[in-house]
């Protein structure tokens, strides 16, 4: 039955609350729905990457490679220039555990050379009588930690009198998985180091250019298109050959380097105009002009970082094409010279048809370059989905 309607001047029932508005608060909302809506944009964007598997793997992948180079030294069972003239070419080896059905631990055998005198190849053999135990937290080769102080201290060393080539040597003798070990300190760092630098140019120029407009802004981008329009490693030659050979190689690492960056800012230099050209019609920008404030803290402090994690996603992905450019640049022998190495340097080895058909073990640095390519790209996958929490 209906409830009776009010007669005519009585007061009406309140039936709103007068208890002070709490936005945290909502009775109809559980207590996973309550999590997300007091959630930080950090933390949003920090759940939807967790959910991209392969992006956490590479990004565990990553972060434990640039770990490694902090010290390598340690790592590289020899030293970057230690020579093994009476094992040149030697192909890697096994590590064993068990010998005659007995556990012995990580070992490898001795090997034994001869030279076979039709097509002068080094040929080896292990010599299963001759068991060399791996010695780990061990005393071998010396060096000079980051250049600063000498030591011999290393992961994983041979048998005394011994051998352990996991990935075999070069026409040197040199051990091939202590430079790779190496190489990447060069060819993971060159791709920060420039990638800092195309980032300072992309977003000065850029904003710069999607913030005030008029004659700048097309001056710049007819500087984009006439460097985008010329392609990238004939450019990167001719840049690179102009560099003195009398320069040492720390000047030739930040020259390359430098070559890296100033070719790449072009992409995120539009980018960032883009975002400016559209954020710069905003209330605040409006706000921020009329209190004073020079365009450079307007672009730094208020603008820029309303996209930062666009910036990020976008560093992850031209990180790799750093390093492929290092990696071109080196192999050709117009990037970075010996005594410096990288893992491009490393792929000069295997310049030649008949050492990769004899000796296809010096393409293994190739390996590490295709690994971190993908992670990074992985990576970026995962950044650039989780930039947008709400999508």
């Amino acid at each position: 039955m209906n409830s009776p309607l009010p007669s005519p001047g009585a007061e009406l029932a309140h039936y709103v609350s007068t208890a002070p508005f709490d936005p945290y608060s909502v009775e109809a909302m559980t207590d996973e729905q309550s999590r997300v809506y007091q959630a930080s944009q950090l933390k949003l964007m920090w759940w939807k990457f967790r959910r991209h598997k392969l992006a956490v793997a590479s990004g565990i992948f990553l972060a434990s490679l640039y770990a490694m180079i902090l010290v390598c030294e340690f790592l590289a069972p020899y030293n970057l220039h230690t020579r093994n003239m009476d094992f040149i070419y030697t192909p890697p080896q096994r590590v064993h555990f068990f010998h005659d059905g007995q556990f012995v631990g990580p070992f490898v055998y001795g090997r034994q050379m001869r030279l076979d005198m039709d097509t002068l190849k080094r040929e080896y053999t292990d010599d299963k009588n001759e068991v060399q135990p791996l010695r780990f937290f061990c005393r071998g080769d010396a060096y000079k930690f980051w250049g600063l102080f000498e030591s011999n201290l290393h992961l994983v060393c041979p048998a005394p009198n011994g051998q352990f080539f996991l990935l075999g040597t070069d026409r040197l003798g040199r051990d091939v998985l202590s430079r790779i070990i190496y190489g990447a300190r060069i060819s993971l760092t060159i791709g920060l180091f420039g990638i800092a630098f195309s980032f300072v140019l992309g977003i000065v120029i850029g904003g710069l250019a999607g913030y005030h407009g008029g004659i700048f802004d097309l001056v710049v981008q007819r500087i984009i298109e006439v460097l985008q329009s010329i392609p990238s490693i004939p450019l990167w030659m001719a840049l690179a050959a102009i560099m003195p050979v009398t320069w040492s190689p720390i000047l030739i690492y930040f020259g390359i380097t430098m070559i890296l960056g100033l070719l790449d800012w072009t992409g995120l230099a539009r980018a960032v105009r883009s975002k400016l050209l559209a954020l710069r019609e905003e209330d605040y920008v409006l706000a921020a002009q009329l209190m004073g404030a020079k365009s450079s803290r307007i672009i730094g402090r208020h603008l820029v970082p309303g996209f930062m994690s666009h910036l990020i996603a976008t560093a992850t992905i031209a990180i790799p094409g750093m390093i492929l450019g290092e990696t071109a640049l080196s192999f050709l022998g117009l990037g970075l010279r010996p005594p410096i190495t990288s893992w491009g340097i490393l792929l000069t080895e295997a310049r030649g048809v008949s050492v990769i058909a004899f000796y296809p073990w010096l393409l293994f640095p190739m390996i590490p370059v295709i690994l971190v390519i993908l992670a990074f790209n992985f990576l970026g996958d995962g950044l650039r989905d989780a930039a947008d929490p709400y999508r």
